[in-house]
């Protein structure tokens, strides 16, 4: 008899075991048109074709979900919960927006309830749009990264999270000292990281806003804690490029900054990465470090391009993420769009299934949590998505129409958003945005 725990999902499955690259290489993954997705006690147990496992598996409970595809929920790299309600602001470049919207905005959440508030609204969003698994920057409060892990713990999410660094060219009510924060951050640490499904980010917001002091103190606490993950932004605008270049004269690059203290490795992810050359991406491939790929912000902030190509040259580990606030959509299947259009704009490619790569398994692979999620596979947690093909009149009119699974998924890439995402499952069980 089957276990009340047990069930089986069925319909169109699709799981990456690789990266398919340009080429779309069909052993990178796994597809069954009429799949069986088989979820015990909170992970995968099996999965594969419908006929052969419900056949030699009888008394197992059936959810069917027609023509619906099942796939791993979406991985965001780089996300800021703080400004959840700036999203959609203006402002001329990166550093006015700053100015002008995020630290007026992030000053608010020294106030606990209202940092609690915000959270459960972030996470309401990221599940509404199917993404199951982010890494999020929080603000230079301790109360910003208490409420958030305690609001995703009472949901069992799997999240990466920390207190924002910045201790100079800051407004005083987002500046810290470099002794206080690793203190905090260490205390932060101990209490987070590893509670439930929680990880905790060590934060420095960028090179601009945190001295050598505190930048040595992150790599501090880097080396003392070697399996918690780094996280911080790189070479995003040419005016954010040239301050760094003038408050770090010595140094290389901007990459060479964050070296220098000791903040490359595994577990380390810097957003954006536009401006870097062949010397910079070699030594991150060499370092383990990788990038966060945020299309809908670069083109949002009109800060740049991603290099698709030659950080695939390099051997960069690099996912998507959407950078909200400065991203301009909660949406994976959004930032899938947009980085399609961002190829295109720079004489690349970057065909449905490598976006929905990027999406999923690679993120999983950036973050160094593949043996827990971004995949179908025995023993991976059951965190998945239901995608609706005829979500809209016109998707359905469109979808009509594809011959191949490229073709479908190209268009949940261009027309899909959160109302394509038909169901959000997290351990197993379907979860219901407020």
């Amino acid at each position: 008899m089957s276990s009340p725990s047990r069930m089986a999902h069925c319909g169109s499955i699709l799981s990456f075991r690789a990266d398919p690259g340009v080429g779309d290489d069909p052993a990178a993954y796994e597809y069954w048109e009429r799949g069986a997705l088989i979820v015990s006690n909170g992970h995968i147990e099996r999965v594969g074709p419908a006929a052969q496992l419900l056949l030699a598996d009888p008394g197992l409970r059936i959810l069917d979900h027609g023509q619906q595809l099942i796939l791993p929920g979406f991985i965001d790299t780089h996300i800021h919960y703080p400004q959840t309600d700036i999203i959609g602001a203006g402002g001329k470049d990166l550093l006015d927006w700053l100015e002008r919207y995020t630290f007026p905005a992030e000053q608010r959440f020294a106030d606990p309830d209202y940092a609690r508030s915000v959270a459960q609204f972030f996470l309401d969003e990221l599940l509404r749009n199917g993404t199951t698994t982010a890494q999020v920057l929080g603000t230079v409060h301790r109360a910003s990264a208490e409420s958030f892990f305690e609001v995703a713990a009472a949901r069992h999410l799997r999240m990466i999270a920390g207190k924002t660094m910045m201790d100079r060219l800051c407004p005083d009510g987002l500046r810290d000292e470099a002794s206080s924060t690793e203190r905090e951050t260490r205390e932060l640490i101990e209490a987070w990281h590893g509670h439930d499904r929680l990880h905790y980010a060590i934060t420095p917001r960028f090179a601009i806003t945190s001295s050598a002091e505190q930048l040595a103190s992150a790599g501090r606490l880097a080396r003392e804690y070697p399996d918690v993950f780094i996280h911080s932004h790189l070479a995003e605008n040419a005016r954010e490029i040239e301050q760094v270049r003038q408050l770090f004269a010595d140094r290389r690059s901007y990459l060479d900054v964050y070296d220098h203290f000791g903040l490359l490795r595994d577990r380390s992810t810097y957003a954006h990465c536009i401006y870097l050359d062949d010397t910079d991406r070699a030594r991150m491939s060499a370092s383990g470090a990788g990038a966060a790929f945020c299309p809908t912000s670069n083109l949002y902030l009109g800060s740049g391009l991603f290099d698709i190509a030659a950080s695939d040259a390099a051997g960069m580990r690099y996912a998507l993420a959407t950078d909200v606030g400065g991203g301009s959509s909660f949406s994976m299947l959004r930032t899938m769009g947009e980085a399609y259009k961002v190829a295109h704009l720079s004489g690349q490619h970057l065909g449905p299934m490598r976006a929905f790569y990027l999406a999923t398994l690679a993120g999983a692979r950036l973050l160094r949590l593949e043996d827990r999620i971004g995949h179908f596979a025995t023993g991976i947690e059951a965190d998945f998505i239901v995608l609706n093909p005829h979500a809209t009149p016109l998707m359905a009119r469109r979808m009509a129409q594809c011959q191949t699974l490229a073709e479908r998924l190209l268009l949940f890439m261009i027309l899909g958003d959160d109302r394509a995402v038909a169901q959000t499952y997290i351990l197993g069980q379907p979860v219901t945005p407020q």
